[in-house]
C-alpha cells in the first residue's frame, strides 16, 4: 500500500552565500569551484571587491605620485622612446607625455571594462581549450565564474602596492607596469637589465602563479576532468603569452 503522507524528498544542500565564496578561495578553493559546478555561478561580489580595490590604488597614484609622473617614468623606461624624444621638439615631447598620460590613466579608470573584457576573450578561449582540447564539459558561464573567482588573489597585490606607494616609494621610481614586489623583475632594474629578461622575470610572479593555479584546479572541477587537464590548458596558454611578451621585448629592446 502506497503511503498516503510520504516524506518530502530531501533538499539539496544550499549553495555557498557570496562571501563564503570570497573567502572560501583563499581557505578551501575546491569547494568553491564544486559550488561553482552545481549551477551557482555568480560572480558580482568578487567583481566588486577587485574594482574596490583597484580605485583604491587609482586614488593613491592620483595623490601620492600624480599621473604626469607616471607618464614620464613610462617613456623613462622605453629606452627607444626616450632616445627618440630626446632630440625632439619640446612641443612634441609634451604631446608624447600627455597622450601617454591620458592613456594609461584612462586605462585605470575604465578599469571594470577592461576586467571584464579580458576575461570574457580568456574565457573564451580556455573554454574552447579544455572542451575539445581535453573532452570537457564546462560552460562557458562556469568558466567565466571561475577565472573572476580565481583572480581575488589579485587584490593582495594591489594592496601591497598602495603600501610600498604610501610607504615613501620615491615618485621618479614608480613603475605602473611592476608595481609591487610579488616577481623577481621587482628587484632589477628596468633600465640596466636586458628586456628580454626583466620581462621574463617579472612574468614569474607569486600572485600571478597563485591565480593561475586556482584557475586550472577550478577549470578541471567545472569541466569534470583530471586535476592535470586543467593546468595544461592554463598553463600552456601563459606559457604561450610569456614568450610573446619576452620575444617583443627583445625585438623592441
Amino acid at each position: 500500500m502506497n503511503d498516503p503522507n510520504p516524506l518530502p524528498a530531501a533538499e539539496a544542500a544550499p549553495g555557498l552565500s557570496q562571501w563564503q565564496r570570497v573567502t572560501g578561495i583563499f581557505s578551501a578553493p575546491s569547494k568553491v569551484f564544486q559550488d561553482v559546478a552545481a549551477g551557482n555561478r555568480s560572480w558580482w561580489l568578487p567583481f566588486l571587491i577587485m574594482i574596490l580595490v583597484s580605485y583604491v590604488f587609482f586614488a593613491t597614484i592620483t595623490m601620492k605620485i600624480g599621473w604626469e609622473q607616471v607618464a614620464q617614468n613610462a617613456i623613462h623606461l622605453n629606452a627607444k622612446t626616450e632616445a627618440k624624444l630626446a632630440d625632439a621638439p619640446p612641443a612634441q615631447r609634451e604631446i608624447a607625455v600627455k597622450f601617454t598620460r591620458y592613456s594609461m590613466e584612462g586605462a585605470m579608470a575604465a578599469s571594470p571594462l577592461l576586467i571584464l573584457a579580458v576575461l570574457a576573450l580568456g574565457s573564451l578561449g580556455l573554454w574552447g581549450t579544455i572542451n575539445f582540447g581535453f573532452g570537457g564539459k564546462a560552460k562557458y558561464g562556469s568558466i567565466f565564474a571561475v577565472w573572476m573567482l580565481a583572480s581575488l588573489p589579485s587584490i593582495i597585490k594591489t594592496l601591497l602596492g598602495v603600501i610600498v606607494t604610501f610607504a615613501g616609494m620615491a615618485p621618479e621610481s614608480f613603475n605602473l607596469r611592476n608595481f609591487a614586489p610579488t616577481n623577481i623583475g621587482a628587484f632589477l632594474s628596468p633600465t640596466d637589465t636586458n628586456a628580454a629578461l626583466y620581462t621574463f622575470a617579472t612574468s614569474l610572479d607569486f600572485v600571478t602563479i597563485w591565480t593561475l593555479v586556482l584557475l586550472g584546479m577550478g577549470t578541471a572541477i567545472v569541466a569534470r576532468t583530471k586535476r592535470s587537464s586543467g593546468y595544461i590548458a592554463v598553463f600552456g596558454w601563459w606559457a604561450i603569452f610569456v614568450l610573446i611578451g619576452v620575444g617583443w621585448a627583445a625585438a623592441m629592446g
